[in-house]
């Protein structure tokens, strides 16, 4: 009889033909990295089709017929609860692929590598029209795409762009979970300003030299366990964490005017690249070994930026690295550096927001993108959209302003509809696991206070980190609080904290 795990059997298949996927994924995401960070404006073109040309490959060995019969074949074999797991993330991996056609994932490749080139430019010379020129093809194929997934799994346009991001969430949840959130998150965001208003607080005094800043950033990252010898970071247009987990890529930019936002720019990749470089490695290039989802993945950057750091206790011992490198100066007392980076300011840029004003810039992008992507309005009503939802949920002015309006993000460049809303999900999802990690360690703030975060890293590593897929979201979260996703926790963290 053969073994399910015999080379020969359909599972064995499967496996070496993932392995073989994942190591061309390997190369993709490197050579994207080297893209937003290294590659000379020169070189984006013909990047660009050498990423197409080997999305395309992979979209071929994925979809192949003979895929199909094996996962159909797989299905009937002999595999324990793990293999099981790992079979059902190789099913949907295929059927989220088979259903688009070769020509439409090229295209798309293509359409957003010369948009995301384009924008690079395009954001800082405030060029709108030069922006919505490519943004329009992009928003095209994108419908295109949907309508197709939509038509197959019987949902809306948008729904089915979201479950590539989210498996299993609807519209439907998100529209309950925000319209919850909006109905007290307006009120609590004018209260805790009000309070603050009448707590002074003093700004760092710069210039902040860009290599002393990168110095704080690795002493930073060290502490907060980054292996080096799996991951590097490096500066790009846009933060973010990339690569795989065996080669970790995280990117921050730095401004000699100031040094918090780059700084907890470094601690939310770090978040990343930490669930990453933590994920099973017994099943190398398989999809159960893979993040499970983007709101999990933005749970444990966020777990780490707004849970940990913005905390009382992370900020003791993160004041005296700054001052290390920065020297002593008023702005940096323990009390005003608190202060400094618990600041409550509603603002224009979604990056460098506090996070009591950050669902708001998260349920704008997503009422704009799911109006879209189901054909609602168009490129050119964005920037109009856009400036009436920044006045009514956060007061600020866009008119003109495409550079830090509606141009600010590089989502939207790729086709990448359906993303936005994993951020102020996996917002909820950290509330819930920081609570949760409290009530498991009573000492958790004598421990953060005294440097020591491995008991933290520990109950992640053993909640999260190494189940990879193996869990459907709403499983793992269960397993780990108690529970499935509970908004309630967030606000008594928001409340808690600012009031």
């Amino acid at each position: 009889m053969t073994s399910a795990h015999s080379p020969s059997s359909a599972y064995g298949e499967l496996r070496a033909l993932f392995t073989r996927l994942s190591r061309f994924g390997h190369l993709s995401a490197i050579a994207g990295w080297d893209m937003q960070t290294m590659m000379p404006p020169g070189g984006s073109k013909a990047r660009s089709e050498a990423l197409a040309e080997l999305s395309v490959l992979q979209h071929q060995i994925l979809t192949a017929e003979k895929t199909g019969a094996l996962l159909d074949r797989a299905q009937q074999e002999p595999l324990d609860e793990l293999d099981r797991a790992n079979l059902r993330e190789m099913r949907r991996q295929y059927d989220n692929a088979a259903m688009v056609p070769e020509s439409l994932v090229e295209a798309k490749s293509l359409a957003g590598a010369r948009c995301e080139h384009a924008w690079r430019a395009q954001r800082p010379a405030n060029d709108w029209d030069g922006f919505a020129e490519n943004l329009r093809e992009v928003v095209k194929l994108s419908r295109q795409e949907a309508q197709i997934r939509a038509q197959a799994a019987g949902t809306s346009r948008y729904d089915a762009l979201l479950n590539l991001y989210e498996p299993g969430m609807r519209s439907s949840d998100l529209e309950r979970i925000f319209g919850d959130l909006k109905t007290w998150l307006p009120d609590l965001l004018q209260r805790v300003v009000a309070k603050q208003a009448g707590e002074p607080c003093l700004t760092p005094q710069g210039p902040f030299n860009l290599d002393t800043q990168r110095q704080l950033s690795l002493s930073v990252m060290k502490l907060l366990g980054f292996n080096f010898d799996g991951g590097r970071v490096d500066v790009s247009a846009h933060p973010f964490c990339g690569g795989v987990p065996e080669d970790v890529r995280i990117t921050t930019r730095y401004n000699d005017k100031e040094f918090l936002t780059a700084l907890l720019g470094i601690v939310h990749e770090t978040g990343h690249a930490r669930y990453e470089q933590n994920l099973p490695r017994d099943l190398p290039g398989q999809p159960v070994a893979l993040a499970r989802s983007t709101a999990i993945h933005e749970s444990q950057s966020l777990l780490f930026e707004m849970q940990l750091a913005r905390g009382g206790d992370f900020l003791k011992i993160l004041r005296p690295l700054a001052i290390a490198q920065f020297g002593e100066q008023p702005a940096l007392e323990e009390r005003n550096f608190i202060r400094l980076n618990q600041r409550v300011k509603p603002g224009l840029i979604r990056v460098d927001a506090d996070e009591v004003s950050y669902p708001a810039h998260v349920m704008l992008r997503y009422e704009i993108e799911k109006a879209l992507i189901e054909g609602d309005i168009e490129v050119e009503d964005i920037p109009a959209l856009w400036n009436e939802k920044m006045q009514s949920y956060l007061g600020l002015d866009t008119i003109g302003n495409y550079r830090n309006g509606c141009m600010q993000d590089i989502h939207w460049t790729d086709g990448a509809f359906g993303y936005f809303p994993t951020y102020t999900l996996g917002a909820m999802y950290a509330a819930q696991l920081f609570h949760s990690v409290r009530q498991a360690l009573p000492s958790l703030s004598e421990d953060i206070a005294a440097g020591n975060l491995q008991p933290l890293f520990h109950w992640l590593q053993h909640n999260i980190w190494r189940h990879g897929s193996r869990f459907p979201t709403d499983t793992l979260i269960a397993n780990a609080t108690g529970e499935a996703l509970n908004p309630r926790y967030f606000r008594e963290h928001l409340e808690s904290r600012y009031l």
